[in-house]
């Protein structure tokens, strides 16, 4: 079983190579913002618990965050895996989901952090803004502010996973499939 957290700044291409990561290693792809937006549209218990947090204007405290993705993995018990996408952001939550895993008899194989120079992600999300009609990617300000909330919170968990030996830094520029052959060379190294 391989189960992959998945992480690096807006524009680095996470969504892209997590496409190819699910067909190839036949994984289940979580991303923490779908799982979000599901719960919410489909007012399941949890989805209505997030919304209330986020009517109040406070952040969804991570429990509830932990609840939304274990019962994803739950939904898919024959898996050979899984990839995070967007979560964990912070050590704590980290540590939340060793321990979940761990429950299942499972971990994390390896986190892998695609890496690109901040120019070049601005100047990707810039053209992307100009075809999604996304608004965040359509403004640098708030594009280097979203990097800014990055640093500050989820780069940290460089240290954490370091710590481990799970730690995996890949080259995010380059074409497509330069990038995917990396993220392979890593996978199959684990």
């Amino acid at each position: 079983m391989i189960n992959l957290v998945l992480f690096g700044k807006p524009g680095a291409g996470k969504g892209t190579q997590a496409a190819f990561l699910k067909e190839q290693y036949q994984l289940v792809h979580i991303s923490t913002g779908d799982v979000f937006r599901y719960n919410i549209k489909n007012a399941t218990p949890l989805g209505k618990l997030a919304q209330s947090y986020m009517d109040k204007g406070d952040l969804v405290p991570d429990q509830v965050t932990i609840d939304m993705l274990e019962a994803e993995v739950e939904k898919n018990p024959a898996a050979n895996g899984f990839i995070f996408d967007g979560f964990p952001r912070t050590d704590a939550q980290a540590q939340s989901l060793d321990d979940f895993l761990a429950k299942k008899e499972m971990a994390v194989s390896g986190t892998i952090a695609l890496e690109a120079d901040d120019d070049e992600l601005v100047a990707r999300l810039l053209k992307r803004g100009e075809t999604s009609g996304r608004p965040d990617d359509q403004d640098e300000t708030k594009i280097r502010n979203r990097f800014d909330e990055y640093n500050q919170k989820t780069a940290p968990l460089r240290e954490y996973y370091l710590a481990q030996g799970k730690f995996h830094s890949v080259n995010g520029i380059g074409s497509i499939d330069e990038i995917t052959a990396r993220l392979k060379a890593v996978i199959d190294g684990l």
